[in-house]
């Protein structure tokens, strides 16, 4: 089942044209990649799918809604949860407060420390569940700024679970992880596939290879390819542009 679609994409700015004529869905339940150089039009694509940029022309839907020209706000309450490539979480706080914050946020009014008792144990609970889900729960009570990087980036993917969203948008969730980190990762995000639909834009493409149900390859604004893995590794126009002779792991 198709959970979100984006038909006709375009966005332009001055002279030039950062997606020309976008087409690409996700089901239900998929991770769907978004590969392509720099320049391509990624940051442009994912910024639309969010809200923050409004398109030129085309549609995008969710869930057979048209979001187009839905704001950030209203797509979040209607199930769009994002995690951006530069890691933004309060180090100040605890982690759970953290993940307590995003709820609150998307619940539409701001954290308070004195709310009704009954309440304030289902706003942990509902942290604490999320937390559970990347397996950050022992670290509830530990102040973020003790976090290692790769555990900030599992720390905003509890937030925006934490929202309960229909689709994710993860805009690069490896950038800066070592190794060990992003293998962590790869093992997290393999268990949200089947519960979530995802929109991956990403570099690492051993995380790619081994996370997507299908990827697209965007080049100058457009879908050059679609497929899976495999057929993305043969595609030659998908080598020569963006691939090229790197080795990457099955």
């Amino acid at each position: 089942m198709t959970l979100f679609e984006v038909t006709g994409l375009v966005k332009r700015f001055g002279g030039l044209t950062a997606t020309d004529g976008v087409d690409l869905t996700v089901n239900a339940g998929e991770v769907h990649a978004v590969i392509g150089p720099n320049g391509a039009g990624k940051t442009t694509l994912i910024n639309q799918v969010a809200g923050e940029i409004v398109p030129d022309a085309g549609s995008i839907r969710l869930a057979g809604r048209d979001i187009t020209r839905a704001p950030v706000y209203q797509r979040a309450l209607l199930g769009v949860g994002r995690s951006y490539q530069i890691t933004s979480v309060f180090p100040e706080f605890s982690v759970l407060v953290n993940v307590m914050l995003a709820v609150q946020a998307h619940a539409g009014h701001s954290f308070s420390f004195w709310r009704p008792q009954k309440s304030e144990a289902a706003l942990v609970g509902q942290a604490r569940a999320a937390l559970a889900e990347v397996g950050l729960e022992d670290k509830a009570r530990a102040p973020v700024a003790t976090l290692a990087h790769g555990e900030r980036r599992q720390l905003e993917v509890a937030m925006t679970l934490a929202t309960r969203p229909k689709l994710l948008l993860l805009d690069e969730p490896m950038a800066g992880m070592s190794l060990a980190e992003s293998e962590r990762m790869v093992t997290l995000l393999r268990t949200l596939k089947g519960r979530y639909g995802v929109l991956l834009i990403e570099h690492d493409m051993d995380a790619v290879f081994k996370l997507a149900d299908r990827i697209s390859v965007l080049v100058y604004g457009r879908v050059i390819a679609c497929g899976d893995a495999a057929a993305i590794r043969a595609n030659p126009d998908v080598r020569s542009a963006y691939l090229g002779d790197q080795e990457v792991a099955a």
